[in-house]
């Protein structure tokens, strides 16, 4: 489906551009086009791929450091009855469980930056129980419904930007984003599950791999002193560690008390960075607490994220570019033209119209919409409220697919689109209902 999508974008957008070409004024069209092309090409290597392997290689690297500790097997069996429903055909502790959940997790923090990392290691090693490499599996599907919907509890960074825009009470999205995202999340996981039920669907689902009835460990290579039976945790570990934890908990309680005069969004904002380093100093502590070789470990798993994160560049560049050609050519506004009257009358107002079409393409276009629309007319106006629980409360989907395909293979993507795309849009029509709802 997304071969189809992509030829079918790129060849309306030529041909948009063109016609554009013969009227008056706009005769630059074809112009704009192809300096996206060549724009987007650049920018998907030089500011998307780049940074992301970095980073891609240090979390996988502190992946690898909680799979060496074991604490990955912890995690999965602490919540597998609830995984075991959602992904029957995964073994419940097998290393895709854990990931899963940490990917999850870090979504609903907000920690986009670890999230990503997590989320392709859950990918592999989902594709290590797919005996038909190249072709989505259920669980895969349901995985990536899960990640698109876009469940936040912490939607940190809009709150973020709208304290910055003078907003007199940021925090106020909370609830609409809850709302949201976690109806995107219902329709998200319902469409997976049924649509794997269709018989086209139900027909192409790959076998299980002949190992994965047995497949409880990981593939990656051994890290000498990490193997099971040959860790020796330091004297006194645990003291050291209980002391890390209550110096992080003062600290973060001095900072927070620092902050009580702030108004909400801002102090929140200065917060959610805790989040993150709490979880690297927890996993470092972890694994060095077991007796693991924290430096070896993360050094190895972050070979793994380099060579994932190059692997991945082709499908960004073929995706951006094709998101970049769509609105040069004047697609979105074609579209808003088209549909703006209609979804005037179910409460969702021209001005954030663009945003709600552009968020499941492009993050960076829909940020930049969101905080233009909220510079125009107010972070606390109707509109101001609408784009912010769009951004809160739904995912980028193309991006989504093409890193997490990308990373291992996948060009069949079975039910995996329309069941994204479902949560999109449920997403959306949530975000336009709680905001008519409260502030209509």
């Amino acid at each position: 489906m997304l071969n189809r999508i992509f030829v079918a974008v790129v060849v309306a957008s030529i041909l948009m551009a063109a016609a554009a070409g013969s009227t008056p004024g706009e005769a630059g069209r074809m112009t704009a086009l192809v300096d996206a092309i060549l724009t987007q090409a650049k920018d998907a290597a030089l500011n998307v791929a780049i940074p992301l392997i970095g980073i891609m290689a240090f979390f996988l690297g502190l992946m690898r450091v909680a799979e060496d500790a074991g604490l990955l097997r912890v995690v999965a069996r602490a919540l597998a009855p609830i995984m075991r429903r959602l992904f029957p055909r995964v073994p419940p502790d097998h290393p895709a469980m854990s990931a899963m959940i940490l990917n999850i997790a870090s979504n609903m923090l907000g920690l986009g930056n670890a999230a990503t990392p997590f989320g392709i290691k859950a990918m592999e090693e989902l594709d290590r129980l797919n005996g038909e490499k190249g072709t989505a599996t259920d669980a895969m599907v349901l995985f990536l419904a899960l990640n698109t919907a876009g469940l936040a509890l912490l939607p940190t960074g809009v709150v973020g930007l709208r304290a910055a825009l003078g907003s007199e009470n940021a925090m106020a999205i909370w609830i609409p984003t809850w709302f949201a995202s976690g109806v995107a999340t219902v329709v998200g996981v319902t469409a997976a599950l049924l649509l794997r039920r269709l018989p086209w669907y139900r027909a192409t689902e790959p076998p299980l791999a002949a190992a994965a009835p047995g497949a409880g460990e990981s593939e990656a290579p051994a890290i000498p002193g990490a193997e099971p039976g040959n860790l020796h945790p330091p004297r006194f570990a645990g003291f050291w560690v209980a002391a890390f934890w209550l110096a992080f908990a003062a600290f973060f309680g001095h900072t927070a008390w620092q902050l009580r005069d702030r108004p909400l969004g801002e102090a929140a904002g200065a917060l959610s960075p805790w989040f993150l380093g709490a979880l690297v100093g927890g996993l470092v502590l972890f694994g060095w607490s077991r007796g693991v070789r924290v430096y070896d470990s993360l050094v190895e798993g972050g070979k793994e994220g380099f060579q994932v994160a190059v692997r991945i560049i082709p499908y960004l560049v073929a995706i951006l570019v094709m998101v970049g050609m769509f609105r040069a050519a004047g697609g979105i506004d074609l579209l808003v033209r088209a549909l703006g009257p209609l979804t005037d009358r179910i409460g969702l107002p021209a001005e954030a119209l663009p945003m709600a079409l552009l968020r499941p393409l492009t993050g960076s276009g829909a940020y930049g919409v969101m905080a233009a629309v909220m510079e125009e007319h107010g972070p606390d106006s109707f509109v101001g409220y609408m784009v912010s629980t769009f951004q809160g409360s739904t995912e980028t989907t193309f991006y989504v697919l093409a890193v997490y395909f990308g990373a291992v293979g996948i060009k069949r993507t079975r039910h995996t689109l329309p069941a994204c795309l479902l949560a999109d849009v449920a997403g959306i029509l949530a975000a336009v209902l709680i905001v008519n709802v409260l502030l209509g």
